[in-house]
């Protein structure tokens, strides 16, 4: 049996984080990579509210949040698959926070 090379906790972290947000419906583990996909400004409107199959439910502050990440969604979804794997997440919804 072929050995591979071994992996390192930060190239295996991201996988792991995204299948407990699936298995849980909870998404804020997916945070660190939210923040490094959007960056820093962005992600303090909005955080991963609940992955639902390959849809990334992320909470916004307002409508025009959450308009003008709609018009970025195909690059965030790119970046965060970076991390997390090929078609891990291949859309993004937005709802709005609930006060």
């Amino acid at each position: 049996m072929a050995r591979s090379e071994p992996k390192t906790l930060e190239s295996l972290l991201p996988k792991v984080l995204a299948r407990l947000a699936g298995e849980s419906g909870r998404a804020m583990s997916l945070m660190p990579l939210w923040v490094a996909a959007a960056g820093e400004n962005t992600a303090r409107h909005s955080r991963p509210h609940h992955l639902e199959g390959k849809t990334l439910v992320i909470t916004v502050e307002n409508a025009e949040w959450a308009q003008a990440l709609t018009r970025q969604a195909p690059s965030l979804c790119e970046r965060l698959n970076e991390k997390l794997g090929p078609g891990t997440v291949t859309a993004l919804a937005f709802q709005l926070e609930s006060r």
